[in-house]
C-alpha cells in the first residue's frame, strides 16, 4: 500500500479518536453539553438538514459568494503581483498603501461594506476580495521576483518580448507560489464571506450560525462549522488534482535532469 493510503488511514484514525473522545466526555459530563453538545446529534443534525434539503439555498448562496471572492479577489491578486514585480516604480509608489491595505483589520470593514452595498451578496463578496486579493498578490509577486535572472536574460536572448516573457518564463515559475495562495485564500475566502453572513444577511451558513447562536442552540452552531470544514476539505482536495494536472511539467523537467 502507498504512504498516501496509509496518511489517510491515519487522518481517519486521529478523526474518530477526537470524535469519540468527545462524545465519551459529554456522555460522562466530563464537559458541559450546554456549550459542545455531542458528535451524534451533530450528525443527526447534519443529516436532517441534508435530507430535507434546507441547507442547499443557505450553501449556495455562501458557495457563490466565496467562488466571486476567490475569483476576483485572484485575478486581481495575480495580475497586480506581476505588474508589480515588472514595474519597479510603481511597486516602489504603491508600498506603503499596499502594506496600509493590507494592515486594515477586516473585521472592521464588514459593517462599512454592509452600508455601502446592503445586505445582499454583494457585501460579502468586497469582504472576500480583500481577504483574497492580498494573500494571493503577495504570493505571486515574491514567486515572480524568485524567478531566476540567468532565464530571464536567456529568453530575452532569444527575442522573447514582455507578454511572452510573462507566458513561457515568468508565470510557469511562480505558478507554485501562485497555487500555494490559492489554497490558503479559498479557506479564507469562505471564511470571510461567512463572517459577512454572520453580521447581517438573510441567507447563507453565517446566517444560519448566527440563527442558531441566537437560541443558543449548540448542536447548529457546531453542524454549520461542520459543513463549512467538509466544503473547505473538498475545494482543497479539487485545487490540489489541479496543481498536480497544471505542475506535472516541472516534476518531468526534474526527471529529464
Amino acid at each position: 500500500m502507498s504512504a498516501r493510503y496509509w496518511m489517510r488511514l491515519w487522518q481517519l484514525l486521529l478523526a474518530a479518536f477526537v470524535l469519540g473522545l468527545w462524545q465519551l466526555g459529554v456522555d460522562r459530563d466530563w464537559v458541559d453539553k450546554f456549550f459542545f453538545s455531542r458528535p451524534s446529534e451533530i450528525g443527526a443534525r447534519l443529516w436532517l438538514m441534508v435530507s430535507s434539503g434546507s441547507i442547499l439555498p443557505h450553501l449556495g448562496v455562501t458557495l457563490i459568494e466565496a467562488l466571486l471572492s476567490f475569483l476576483i479577489g485572484g485575478g486581481l491578486g495575480i495580475g497586480c503581483g506581476l505588474l508589480l514585480a515588472r514595474v519597479k516604480w510603481l511597486a516602489d509608489l504603491l508600498d506603503p498603501f499596499i502594506r496600509m491595505g493590507n494592515a486594515l483589520p477586516r473585521v472592521v470593514l464588514a459593517p462599512i461594506f454592509l452600508l455601502w452595498f446592503g445586505l445582499g451578496i454583494w457585501s460579502k463578496v468586497a469582504l472576500g476580495v480583500t481577504v483574497v486579493f492580498f494573500i494571493v498578490f503577495f504570493n505571486t509577486l515574491e514567486g515572480v521576483r524568485q524567478v531566476e535572472p540567468v532565464l530571464i536574460s536567456n529568453a530575452r536572448m532569444l527575442g522573447a518580448n514582455e507578454r511572452q516573457l510573462l507566458r513561457h518564463v515568468l508565470i510557469p515559475s511562480a505558478m507554485a507560489w501562485i497555487f500555494s495562495s490559492l489554497h490558503v485564500s479559498i479557506g479564507f475566502a469562505i471564511i470571510s464571506v461567512v463572517v459577512g453572513e454572520y453580521m447581517g444577511s438573510s441567507k447563507g451558513i453565517g446566517y444560519l450560525i448566527a440563527q442558531s447562536e441566537g437560541v443558543f442552540d449548540t448542536t447548529g452552531v457546531f453542524a454549520g462549522m461542520a459543513i463549512l470544514s467538509s466544503v473547505v476539505l473538498l475545494i482543497g482536495w479539487g485545487i490540489g488534482r489541479l496543481e498536480r494536472r497544471l505542475l506535472r511539467w516541472q516534476s518531468n523537467t526534474g526527471r529529464a535532469t
